[in-house]
Parts: structure tokens; sequence; C-alpha cells
């Protein structure tokens, strides 16, 4: 094992450590019902935490295709999400069999083989004109735009955005050959630490909302103060990744920013559907959307950026052995 992926679990080892201690502490302290309350969802939160960080912590360990598999189940579990509360019609049945049963397994069979060609393009295009093509095979009419745009979403945001944290192990980076399981762990702790960060500032001194009407939680103190940390922390990481503690920087203020804005976003289309959170199966997070909410919108950036400033080219055509099955 690369003793800088146990190096970078000893740290996110130790800071669950110091936050259950912390909780532990205030629990005891606070006396008013509203500091309780703060507390026990703090607490909560930091429990899933330990689950959350031994599975990815687990699968990254023991290679590519477990990895892969981690991110598909999390997709198929985000989009039922997504889909649930979308609230969907009667005629939209077979189609979503499609997208849950056929499109995302083959997008997902996709990144396992490393087709980076058919995998930039199989639900942007093909899975994207599909979806009206199959839907009005029903012969239904009615709120027709509406759920396919859900069902659109639903692939491109729950799917083929997350599909890009798996993928990133198979950029090639000069100087960096078998090394690229560091740079996804950097990715998801950067972006889940601006999350907790924003969380535990915006509590501790948040004042003034960014945007009230869509998520009154968010301050611009948290904000700041969230992301600023953040990148601070990510700038000391520089070793494990390919970059230098200033590109390390930048790269980390770039996807806390995208993956801030792209928190605001899936709040948006949760108020406007009148719910507070895609669900409750994770304790003090809310559903599996509530918590990579962040990660589908930074995900492809921190890829795509990875890949043209670092990488050495990935190659768009299919494997050897699709291209002998072919005969080709």
């Amino acid at each position: 094992m690369d003793h800088d992926i146990v190096y970078l679990g000893s740290t996110v080892l130790a800071i669950l450590v110091i936050a259950s201690v912390i909780g532990a502490v205030m629990a005891r302290r606070v006396t008013t019902d509203k500091a309780r309350a703060t507390v026990e969802n703090l607490n909560a939160r930091t429990r899933s935490w330990w689950v959350m960080a031994a599975v990815f912590g687990t699968t990254l360990v023991l290679g590519s295709l477990f990895t892969t598999v981690l991110f598909g189940c999390l997709s198929f579990l985000a989009m039922r999400e997504f889909i649930t509360l979308n609230r969907t019609e009667r005629a939209d049945h077979e189609v979503l069999f499609w997208a849950f049963f056929v499109i995302t397994p083959l997008h997902y069979f996709l990144v396992g083989i490393r087709w980076y060609g058919l995998f930039t393009i199989f639900i942007p295009v093909y899975a994207f004109a599909f979806i009206p093509f199959r839907r009005v095979l029903s012969g239904e009419t009615r709120n027709f735009l509406a759920s396919t745009a859900k069902i659109q979403w639903a692939l491109l945001v729950c799917v083929y955005a997350v599909s890009h944290m798996p993928m990133i192990l198979a950029l090639p980076i000069k100087g960096y050959e078998g090394q690229n399981a560091k740079l996804l762990f950097f990715f998801v702790l950067t972006v889940q630490l601006s999350d907790v960060l924003q969380y535990v500032w915006g509590k501790t001194c948040g004042r003034r909302p960014v945007a009230p009407n869509v998520s009154p939680s968010k301050t611009w103190e948290g904000t700041v103060g969230g992301i600023g940390t953040t990148v601070l922390v990510s700038s000391c990481l520089w070793w494990a990744t390919p970059f230098t503690p200033l590109q390390a920087g930048m790269m980390a203020l770039l996807i806390c920013a995208a993956g801030f804005f792209g928190g605001l976003v899936m709040s948006a289309i949760k108020r406007d559907l009148g719910a507070k959170d895609w669900g409750d199966t994770i304790a003090g997070h809310g559903g599996f959307m509530d918590r990579i909410d962040s990660l589908c919108f930074a995900a492809p950036l921190f890829f795509h950026l990875c890949g043209f400033y670092f990488g050495t080219g990935l190659d768009p055509r299919p494997p050897e052995w699709v291209l002998h099955w072919l005969g080709k």
C-alpha cells in the first residue's frame, strides 16, 4: 500500500477522533435547547462520517473495481431519491426502467473498462436522445417535457457527474502513474471538508445568508471561512498530488466554489419541490443526494482540469479486447 494513502487516512482518522471528542464534551456542557439540538446534529453527522469514511477508504484500498462499484451504487441510490422527490408520471415507468437498469449499469461498465471516448458522450448524447424517444412511444403527452427533463437531469447529475470520480483513477498523469487513488482521495476530502467547515463556521459565526430564499443556513461568513480553511488544508496536502502547493490551493478553491454553487442549485430544486432533504437515510445529513450534491458539480470540473493541465491524454478508443471482439 502507498504510504501516502496511509498518511491521508490517518489524517482523516485524527480529524474524526478530534470531532468525536469535541462533540462529546459539548454535549455535556450545552444548556439551551437550541444549542443541544445543534450539538446533537453535529454528533449525528460525525457518527455518519465514521461509517462513510470507512466505506470509502476500504473500497479505495481494495482497488478501482470496488471503487467503481461503490460510486455506481451511490449513483443508483441518489437517482432514486431524485426521481422519488420529483414525482414522475405513470407513463415514465418504462423509461425509468431503462434509466436505472440499463443506462446506469452500461455507463459504469464503460467506466470500469476505461473506454473514455464513449464514457464522455454516452449519457449526454445517446441517453439524452433516447429518453424522449422512448417516452414518446407511450403515447402520453401530458407533462411530456417536464417528465423527460427530470429523467435527463437525474442521469446527468446523479450518474454522469458522479461517475467522473472513479474515472479519476484512469487519468494518465506523467510521473504520477499508479497513484491516482491519492488524487481521488484529495478531491473527495477537499469537497467534503469544505462542506463540513462551512457548516461549522456558519453555526459559530454565520450572520448574513448568501441566498436566504434558497438555503437560509448558508452564510457569507460560513462560506468564506469554510472554503478559506479548506484551501489552506488542501494546500498542505500537495505532496499527495501531482500539484505544487499553489496549484493544490487553486484546485481546492475552484472545486470548493463549484461544490458550493452545486449545493445551492440542488437546494433550489428541493425548495421548489417543498422538501428540506432528499431523504433520511444518513443520520444528520439527510439522503445520499444531500451528501454528494457538492461532489456532483465539482467532479467533472476537477477531472477535466486535471486531464487538461496535468494529463498526457486519455485514449478515446475502446480497449484492445473490444476492438478484437468487433473484428478490428
